[in-house]
């Protein structure tokens, strides 16, 4: 079909605008209709498709084509129902017609219905002149059911029929990824190459195959077949310097990493990975200059907040890391990672009261890790907040059943309560758990563990087993 834009030289669209102006009305035939219409669609103004549409329908009443366009626009409306109708009163018309096949497919899909929907798109198979879009969007379908080798399947058809087609040759190495099929991808990528060795994307995704399965000096020489033949190729510079990465050649992963920000616009990403390669060169001073960047170019990116904290808290300068990880709170609060971090450079200034404030917002915020309970519970119960520190406990072990960090910190709370019944039945629990455990939790609670009946249960444990 007729592709144009809004200028001009489009005498269609043009005088379709005039007529609006000036309230006259003008004929056209329905396939300039058609051209307008998705014109109108494809730049998002779906009033004047809408208008478009209807005087094209009072023009050409009986036009197949125009119905099918107004089915499209139902479907945007998610007017499925009406739109089904209007394609069945279509299909009496004109059985054949393979759009009308793909339109039905397209309902049935939105209703989470693949099957249907696939067995619709093999019924336009029999009518289409483009079996490439068909075979490619029964693909589609099998990837919303999760039948990745059948997908893979239709995916790989789509390349016997258009070799070139780059779109059907990522889904099919995709489907490849998701069966955790590697080796067969390798395959499949090497006999494309082999009909047609001068295809970059090819070249490019053989490299990630290869970097997946840890052979770096293979994927480095794929990548540098993708850049042979197209030295512009941002994605296989990009991995390339990935894989030096991973090679800890991180000199060289920086000097690809520049390449791609001459390519086009830096990124985040791209700051935050070369900030990431001077660190391990130990220059940090460079690393904070380009994760300053990372967090200047994407705010939201988490990765160069933690980044930034982390470079300090290193050199122990809590107050920087303080700084920098506040700022990025202020950003977004609903970051469980940021609150986590935070709460451990509190505890390393000694603001406890802050500390336990933030692993509070941690649990408040989902992070039910167990780590997060027991530094919780350590910092109430430095605090002299035992109940408080119980109450955490208790939550903690209805997610981590007899869990012997909390069962044994149960104990030693409950000592340190006075309650020694609840102190007694939790130590017996905890040592029938794990024996050993109870070393190390003297550390955390040394005057319960200089209590007579408390070393003389230990014993009677020890002895009887």
């Amino acid at each position: 079909m007729q592709q144009f834009s809004n200028d001009n030289d489009n005498l269609p669209l043009s005088k379709f605008e005039l007529m609006l102006r000036t309230n006259s009305v003008y004929f056209f035939d329905s396939n300039e209709f058609e051209e307008i219409i998705l014109f109108y669609i494809n730049n998002g103004k779906f009033s004047l498709a809408k208008k478009a549409l209807n005087l094209g329908l009072t023009q050409h009443p009986t036009s197949v084509i125009l119905k099918l366009v107004k089915v499209e626009l139902l479907i945007l409306d998610e007017k499925l129902d009406l739109a089904e109708k209007v394609l069945d009163q279509l299909h009496e018309i004109e059985p054949s017609n393979d759009e009308i096949y793909i339109q039905k497919a397209t309902i049935f899909s939105k209703r989470g219905e693949h099957k249907k929907a696939v067995e619709s798109l093999q019924k336009a198979l029999l009518f289409t002149d483009d079996e490439t879009e068909i075979l490619s969007m029964i693909g589609m379908e099998y990837l919303f059911l999760d039948d990745f080798d059948t997908a893979r399947f239709n995916f790989a058809k789509c390349l016997d029929v258009e070799f070139d087609n780059y779109s059907s040759l990522y889904n099919v190495i995709y489907c490849y990824d998701m069966m955790d099929q590697n080796k067969e991808a390798i395959e499949y990528l090497k006999n494309y190459i082999d009909k047609e060795p001068y295809v970059e994307v090819a070249w490019h995704q053989l490299g990630r195959q290869y970097f997946i399965t840890k052979n770096y000096q293979k994927a480095l020489e794929a990548f540098d077949y993708a850049i042979l033949i197209d030295e512009n190729f941002i994605g296989a510079h990009l991995e390339k310097a990935k894989t030096f990465e991973e090679l800890e050649k991180y000199e060289e992963a920086i000097k690809f990493y520049q390449i791609t920000m001459e390519l086009d616009t830096p990124t985040s990403f791209t700051f935050l990975r070369i900030g990431k390669c001077y660190e391990k060169l130990n220059q940090p001073k460079k690393a904070i200059d380009y994760f300053n960047k990372t967090v200047n170019e994407d705010p939201l990116l988490d990765k160069g907040w933690l980044a930034l904290t982390d470079m300090y808290i290193k050199n122990r300068n809590y107050q920087k890391a303080s700084y920098y990880i506040k700022k990025a709170i202020s950003i977004d609060e609903e970051n469980n990672l940021y609150w986590h971090k935070f709460a451990g450079i509190n505890l390393n200034l000694n603001l406890f009261e802050e500390a336990s404030n933030a692993y509070y917002k941690c649990i408040e915020l989902q992070d039910d890790r167990l780590d997060v309970y027991m530094a919780l519970a350590d910092v109430l119960h430095y605090l002299g907040e035992f109940s408080e520190a119980i109450e955490i406990l208790v939550d903690a072990n209805k997610k981590y059943k007899d869990h012997a960090e909390i069962t044994y910190r149960l104990a030693g709370l409950f000592f340190l309560s006075k309650t020694n019944k609840e102190g007694f039945f939790f130590l017996e629990k905890s040592l029938k758990i794990d024996f050993e455990y109870h070393k190390i939790i003297k550390e955390i609670f040394p005057t319960v563990f200089t209590s007579e009946e408390v070393i003389s249960l230990i014993q009677k444990f020890k002895t009887s087993n």
